[in-house]
């Protein structure tokens, strides 16, 4: 009876994130699921081993196909070394109309590792800084000297050099 119901949750979740347009909360789905935060953690891992194209990120999670995202992405290579170099380069990217999908470095013994982010807002921006401030985590980059890269998406090509050109004006883009 019990796997029913469980059965029953994960098929209702997983309706749930194909419907939404923005981003769901951990700690809100359990609540309207009546379940803990942990056990929503399971169910999307479960869904995502199943192949379902749900995507967590510090905002909550995502159905991939709801993002409509735009059709032009990148890779660039960044460096910056203290907290306001973050926010400046994450507002950098939204602020010429980009997305910042996620983050990745180069770890010497777990080679690539790789943070989602779909950053595509100020208020995102904030959130995540906000974030990063109340939970006093480490970043990524903090492994890797402040070498990282990100996958960023814009609409077109010309918007993609226009925040490559102010990335590298304001110093952050490492040389090609």
């Amino acid at each position: 009876m019990i796997k029913i119901k469980t059965k029953q949750r994960r098929e209702k979740l997983l309706q749930r994130l194909k419907k939404s347009q923005k981003a769901l909360i951990g700690s809100q789905l359990a609540e309207e699921f009546g379940v803990s935060r942990q056990v929503i953690v399971q169910d999307i891992a479960l869904l995502r081993a199943q192949g379902e194209k749900i995507v967590a990120t510090s905002q909550g999670y995502f159905y991939e196909e709801n993002l409509g995202m735009p059709t032009v992405k990148a890779s660039i290579a960044c460096r910056h070394d203290d907290q306001e170099e973050l926010k400046d380069e994450l507002l950098t990217v939204v602020n010429y109309g980009g997305r910042i999908i996620d983050v990745k470095v180069e770890h010497p013994i777990y080679g690539e590792l790789c943070g989602n982010l779909m950053i595509s807002s100020v208020e995102d921006v904030e959130n995540f800084v906000h974030n990063y401030h109340q939970n006093e985590a480490a970043l990524l980059s903090k492994l890797t000297d402040g070498v990282h890269l990100h996958t960023i998406e814009a609409v077109n090509e010309q918007v993609l050099e226009k925040i490559k050109d102010e990335l590298d004006e304001k110093g952050y883009l490492l040389e090609e």
